[in-house]
């Protein structure tokens, strides 16, 4: 039992005053006639016997009495478990919002979370209603309101704990603002189902400045709804990263041994000197061969250096970044650049040397990259081609008339998957053409040209148009054909026209051919035929054709952890299946035709094989992550954030004792247990007068 105002207890002391009352003995009631006692001093009686009590019952009716009023002036009142309810009368509905992003790696931030949002579970009232969420990239809904109604109530917090307890920081980005927005929707959609109540999200991040909160700029909170921000520090302030930087020029030297890479510091850090390199085998070190760069990063700034590429046989896959009290973002995956190699095979009556052929234009066109490093394998129609030739050659390209046998085996490649490139040049190559089409008789004929030819109609949504597709590219009119020669597309089946002339004769055709295709050219890029070699259109074109053949697939790409990377253009198999290998573990089925490559989960090297093209991938950390400088509060209120300012100890000591006052008064108030001490009371006084007039009636007569 408690009481409102228990300094009304002292009144208890007022039971001292029956038991002297009852100890103090009168003086005698006999008296005797004497004669006059003037001449003599009073003297009272002289007592034999010590002060006793005589009435026991009439004591004890009159201390419990004056008990019985002293405790119902204190006001007293029988203390309730919790009851989930606020001091005006309504419930709570909470959602716990923990991150789970790769920056609460750090120090013990991540468990810090988890055991405040155990305790604030564990205190959660009967009627309260609590939701546990984490976040990162996306949020993740671990307790549900629905959850933890069904379950009992002593049972709540141990099914918070259980949730929470397998769960571990990954490696994504801090998205908080979604989270922030699934959070308040998530109370929204409860707040409808029962009467309004209190609803409140309790938030616990290190508020990392690398946050994603773009999306909170049209978003419109929900009413009575707010933020409590409970931010989580680390130990260790400041923080240092590593980044890969591919090189991204087309025509940088193929020759090349250095990887770049940037390091930066936060503000807040107290490290400035560094040391980056290759990682050795378990990647908690730097390999001494080759040598460590050393790196002097201020806090606040950033700084590119570049690695050299290890020939001793070091695994020069992941770059390790030393000096930083913060680990979590020191190790960044890279691929060292490896071009493409493939081979076209030409058949024309041409010379390379000549530098006004076909053949000539091909060669320049494909120059050695540090993405690609393509063979030109010219042949004359005589010149025979080994299969093995073939079967590597990603595309075959036909400029002039070749024998029925080398045209049989070429229309039999293309059946099988491969990209045919035929140029028109003349109208003797009717008879090739129509064997490599697969009509009996294709008719050709020298087109009639005033002055020059231009194209008319162009396909840009045609893979070899689509570079040209803005509106600051696709201009065409100034390529002028000298000559060109007619086909009929009516004449081969399934043809679609690409490009057109002004004239409206097909320039460009696609021809299917089983698994393949065929491109027929109606005139020749040579300065004889047109100007279209001399353009600059026709190196962007002739890439786009090699792109398609499967021949300019980039070998090497980068992504973030979370993103599903995507798939290089031309990354077609051979009809076998599709394997993709992670960082850890044995290579997965991913079938014989892929569109979309599944989401990295871990930072690492993965490797997508389709016969025998391979395309490399790094999965490495969302550099934003790496800002650990912590956000204000208040700039969560400058995106609309209904945040609720946490109070100072003094002050959250102020706010408790009111509350507990309150809910004391509301007991109190509700039981009013003071009213039967005032009945016991004058039941108690009747009683003692009763007996006390019994009493005295009992002495009279005596």
């Amino acid at each position: 039992m408690s009481f409102l105002a228990p300094l009304f207890l002292i009144g208890s002391l007022a039971l001292a005053g029956p038991i002297l009352f009852h100890l103090i003995r009168r003086t005698t009631k006999e008296q005797t006639q004497f004669s006059s006692l003037m001449f003599l001093f009073a003297t009272p009686p002289r007592l034999t016997r010590r002060s006793r009590i005589e009435h026991w019952l009439l004591l004890a009716l009159r201390c419990l009495a004056l008990g019985l009023m002293a405790l119902g002036f204190a006001r007293p009142f029988l203390k309730q478990p919790p009851s989930g309810l606020e001091a005006n009368g309504t419930r709570q509905r909470i959602v716990l919002l923990l991150d789970s992003s790769a920056s609460m790696r750090r120090d013990d931030l991540w468990n810090e979370a988890r055991r405040q949002a155990e305790a604030l579970a564990q205190g959660a009232g009967v009627a309260d209603e609590v939701a546990v969420l984490t976040f990162a990239r996306s949020t993740e809904v671990l307790v549900s309101f629905e959850d933890w109604q069904r379950t009992p109530v002593s049972e709540r917090a141990a099914l918070v704990k259980g949730r929470l307890a397998d769960r571990q920081p990954g490696w994504l980005g801090t998205h908080l603002g979604a989270a922030l927005i699934r959070a308040s929707d998530l109370l929204a959609e409860s707040a409808g189902k029962e009467a309004p109540g209190i609803r409140r999200v309790v938030l616990f991040s290190d508020l990392q400045s690398g946050s994603h909160l773009e999306v909170l700029q049209s978003y419109e909170w929900p009413k009575e709804m707010e933020l409590v921000v409970a931010p989580l520090a680390a130990k260790k302030p400041g923080n240092a990263s590593v980044q890969w930087l591919p090189e991204a020029g087309e025509a940088d030297s193929l020759a090349t041994n250095q990887v770049r890479v940037r390091i930066s510091n936060t503000s807040d850090a107290k490290s400035e000197q560094f040391q980056v390199n290759w990682a050795n085998a378990e990647g908690t070190g730097l390999v001494t061969d080759p040598a460590p760069v050393a790196a002097y990063v201020p806090a606040g700034q950033n700084r590119t250096l570049r690695v050299v590429v290890p020939t001793n046989g070091v695994d020069a896959r992941r770059i390790l970044l030393t000096g930083d009290g913060q680990p979590f973002d020191n190790l960044v995956h890279v691929v060292p650049p490896e071009p493409v190699r493939s081979s076209v095979i030409y058949w024309g009556t041409d010379s390379t040397s000549d530098r006004r052929q076909p053949a000539s234009f091909l060669r320049e066109t494909l120059p050695a990259t540090r993405r690609q490093f393509v063979t030109l394998i010219a042949r004359t129609p005589e010149q025979p081609v080994t299969p093995a030739e073939l079967e590597a050659a990603v595309l075959y390209v036909v400029t002039g008339a070749i024998p029925a046998e080398t045209a049989a085996e070429i229309r039999r490649r293309v059946m099988g998957g491969k990209l045919l490139l035929v140029a028109l040049r003349n109208p003797a190559m009717a008879a090739t053409a129509s064997q490599l089409v697969g009509v009996e008789s294709l008719p050709v004929s020298e087109a009639v040209v005033r002055d020059y030819a231009m194209l008319g109609t162009l396909d840009f949504r045609h893979p070899c148009f689509a570079p040209f597709a803005d509106p600051r590219f696709s201009d065409f009119t100034r390529i002028h054909f000298w000559k060109y020669r007619q086909v009929s597309a009516d004449a081969l089946p399934g043809a679609r026209v690409v490009a057109g002339f002004d004239s409206g004769d097909p320039a460009l055709l696609e021809i299917p051919a089983g698994r393949g295709r065929i491109l027929l050219l109606t005139s020749g890029w040579n300065p004889e035929d047109s100007q279209f070699a001399l353009s600059t259109k026709f190196v962007p074109f002739i890439y786009s054709i090699l792109e398609m053949a499967g021949g300019a697939v980039t070998t090497t790409g980068q992504t973030l952890v979370g993103d599903a990377p995507e798939l290089p253009a031309g990354f077609v198999g051979d009809g076998t299946d599709i394997t993709l290998q992670g960082p850890s573990g044995a290579p997965v089925s991913l079938g014989r035709m892929v569109t979309n490559l599944p989401v990295a989960e871990v930072p690492g090297v993965y490797s997508l094989r389709a016969g025998k093209i391979t395309f490399r991938y790094t999965a490495n950390l969302d550099p934003l992550e790496s800002r650990t400088v912590p956000l204000s509060v208040d700039e969560l209120e400058r995106w609309g954030a209904p945040v609720r300012h946490p109070t100072s100890p003094a002050a959250a000591g102020e706010q408790s004792r009111i509350k507990t006052e309150l809910q004391s008064q509301e007991a109190e108030g509700r039981q009013k247990l003071w009213r039967w001490f005032v009945v016991a009371t004058l039941a108690v006084l009747l009683g003692e007068t009763v007996i006390a007039g019994w009493t005295a009636r009992k002495a009279g007569a005596a």
